[in-house]
C-alpha cells in the first residue's frame, strides 16, 4: 500500500516523516499561496483553486484567507461551509466537514501529532488521526481540534478550547480540554422581534 492510500483511510496509522508524500505538499502550499492572494471579488479564481485543492468541494463552500493546510486531498466538504481567516487544517488523515458548519478565525484542525517518546520523536515519527466535524456545527474562534475526534451535529465549541475528546451532538462545549456545559434547547433562539430591521 502507497502512504497516501493510508493517508486517505479513515483511521489512525503511525509514519516517518521520509514516508510523508512531500511533492503533495508542496503542491498544496503553492495553491494555498495562490488562495490567499486573490481579491474578495475574485469569486470564481477562488473556487477553481479550492476545486484543485480539496478533495471534495462544494460550491457553497466560503473560505476567509489566510487559509493553510497540509495536503488538501483529504478536506471533504458536504455542503456549506463558512471558514473564517487564519484557519490551519493539518490533513494528514481525512478531515470531514459537514454542511451547516461555520468555523471561526483562528482554528486549528490538526489531525497530525508527533511520538510523545522523545527518541521517536527526533526520529521523525508521527501520527495521525481523523476529524470529523457533522452538520451544523459552530466552532468558535482560536478553538483546536486534535486528531481523532468527531464533533456531533449541532453542537458549539467555544472559542479557545482545545478539544481532544468527542462532543455528542446538540451540545455547548467549552474550555481546556473541551467540556460539555450544556444541551443546546429552544430557550437559546433569539427571538425575532429583538432583530433590527434597517
Amino acid at each position: 500500500m502507497k502512504m497516501i492510500d493510508v493517508m486517505k483511510q479513515n483511521k489512525p496509522y503511525c509514519s516517518s516523516y521520509s514516508d510523508n508524500p512531500s511533492e503533495l505538499q508542496t503542491i498544496a502550499k503553492t495553491l494555498c499561496w495562490k488562495y490567499n492572494q486573490t481579491s474578495p471579488s475574485s469569486h470564481e479564481e477562488r473556487a477553481m483553486i479550492l476545486d484543485e485543492l480539496l478533495g471534495t468541494y462544494n460550491p457553497s463552500a466560503y473560505i476567509e484567507p489566510m487559509f493553510f493546510c497540509d495536503y488538501g486531498f483529504n478536506i471533504h466538504m458536504k455542503g456549506f461551509v463558512f471558514i473564517n481567516h487564519n484557519c490551519v487544517i493539518l490533513d494528514t488523515s481525512p478531515v470531514i466537514i459537514g454542511q451547516g458548519v461555520f468555523i471561526g478565525p483562528g482554528v486549528c484542525i490538526a489531525c497530525a501529532g508527533h511520538a510523545i517518546h522523545t527518541e521517536q520523536r527526533l526520529e521523525g515519527i508521527g501520527t495521525s488521526s481523523p476529524i470529523t466535524i457533522e452538520d451544523n456545527v459552530w466552532i468558535g474562534a482560536n478553538a483546536t481540534l486534535c486528531g481523532g475526534v468527531t464533533i456531533g451535529d449541532g453542537s458549539i465549541v467555544g472559542a479557545g478550547s482545545v478539544v481532544k475528546q468527542d462532543i455528542p451532538s446538540g451540545v455547548i462545549a467549552a474550555g481546556v480540554p473541551c467540556k460539555v456545559i450544556r444541551e443546546v434547547t429552544d430557550a437559546d433562539r433569539i427571538d425575532h422581534g429583538q432583530l433590527f430591521h434597517g
